[in-house]
């Protein structure tokens, strides 16, 4: 079984690949990830998470 890997996909990025990772990992499309995360920004929790998330994920490897 191969382990999946949580990683920024700076291919697809619109801002820095943290949505286009997730989207990757889950399997979700990446539209659905982004309108969360901005559902998730109106709370004022998701800004913070996601600039951390940034900071933490590393990119894909080439």
């Amino acid at each position: 079984m191969e382990s999946k890997k949580l990683y920024k996909n700076p291919r697809e990025a619109v801002f820095c690949g943290v949505c286009a990772g997730f989207s990757e990992y889950t399997g979700l499309d990446v539209t659905i990830i982004r309108l969360l995360m901005v559902l998730l920004g109106l709370s004022g929790n998701g800004i913070i998470l996601y600039f951390i998330a940034a900071i933490v994920m590393p990119s894909r490897p080439q």
